[in-house]
């Protein structure tokens, strides 16, 4: 499925209502290059899980978790991982294999880690279309 927004507002919609639709287990990739509006989706995500709390790219912690909503919220930012061990130490299966919803941004780093089964979102700009233009291709994944 394939969505095109023209603004941070149309993003973050799009990703709340995946949110009001999320349920226990998900766990969603996210990639995309810096300033395509990760955060903005992730916040959106939340917002669709009734979460109120302000929702922040946890870069420097690996993973943030918000316990608010109507599921649990585990907004991963794996961008600095240096090893997939610390993914281990952090206990990366009890979120991705639990009952709450799980967010991975830079997915891509952690690719022998990911469930089988997962929802791929990937976001990009096309300047042509506009600064403030995004193409967001969603993908089930059942391996």
């Amino acid at each position: 499925m394939i969505y095109e927004t023209n603004s941070p507002e149309e993003t973050f919609a799009i990703a709340k209502r995946l949110g009001e639709q999320a349920q226990p287990g998900t766990v969603y990739t996210l990639t995309g290059d810096l300033g395509v509006g990760k955060t903005v989706f992730a916040q959106g995500l939340a917002s669709g899980l009734g979460i109120e709390e302000a929702i922040n790219s946890p870069t420097f912690t690996i993973v943030q978790v918000y316990d608010e909503g109507r599921l649990p919220f585990y907004h991963f930012d794996v961008y600095r991982i240096g090893d997939i061990e610390e993914m281990e130490e952090i206990g990366y299966e009890d979120y991705f294999y639990g009952d709450g919803v799980c967010l991975v941004e830079w997915a891509e780093l952690i690719e022998e880690l990911l469930p089988g089964k997962r929802v791929e979102l990937l976001i990009e700009k096309d300047l042509e279309k506009g600064f403030d233009y995004r193409r967001i291709t969603l993908q089930e994944v059942t391996e």
